[in-house]
């Protein structure tokens, strides 16, 4: 995370509605034999002190929690390049522009027989998104071949201690270099989600 608190000041309100928004990210412990990284959805609660997800059984994680563990999920936002050029200012250096943010909590295995609720509400979170595609159900899946597959993962949980959020956003720069930086982003940026942050640019949401 940007040290930089001006681009810190985000309400716990706005970074758990943008993790929950994007219920995907890397999650992080560290093991023994060092840290250890899977990518994972998760459905974050909407107080945003509990989190739920699952691993694949082979996962090496698993192995770490025997008992609970400190662990952090890192979900990012759009992302991009910042040429000094494109703030019409002198004495300018480039940059990365991005938002991100960090759940931390304690890790922990959850028994076998919550997997099915957890499945249940992971997909339920994102089918609801398609709408008016109707939304597909885990009784469209065969009770055998749920049963195998639903052997292959297991279910985990976090209880959430702290939610924070980086908004580089170019927030120390004057409105106008800001805005002539987001007008660039727009056309030649060179990042990920270039058209979302070139808006969050034009308007920091903090």
């Amino acid at each position: 995370m940007h040290p930089n608190q001006t681009f810190r000041k985000a309400n716990g309100e706005l970074n758990i509605s943008f993790a929950r928004e994007r219920s995907f990210g890397t999650l992080a412990i560290n093991a023994d034999s060092g840290p250890l990284l899977s990518h994972i959805p998760f459905l974050l609660s909407e107080d945003g002190t509990y989190l739920e997800a699952h691993l694949v059984r082979s996962n090496p994680i698993l192995k770490c929690l025997d008992s609970e563990i400190d662990a952090v999920i890192a979900v990012n936002g759009g992302d991009t390049y910042i040429s000094p050029d494109w703030y019409e200012l002198d004495n300018q250096v480039p940059t990365w522009n991005y938002v991100a943010v960090h759940i931390r909590g304690k890790l922990m295995r959850l028994p076998q027989d919550q997997l099915s609720g957890i499945l249940e509400r992971l997909s339920s979170q994102f089918e609801t998104r398609l709408l008016p595609k109707p939304e597909w159900k885990m009784d469209k899946v065969e009770q055998d071949t749920l049963e195998k597959l639903q052997s292959m993962i297991v279910p985990i949980s976090m209880q959430v201690s702290s939610i924070d959020g980086t908004w580089k956003l170019a927030q120390n720069k004057p409105e106008d270099a800001r805005l002539a930086a987001s007008q660039q982003v727009k056309s030649n940026g060179i990042g990920q989600e270039i058209g979302e942050i070139a808006s969050l640019m034009s308007k920091p949401p903090c």
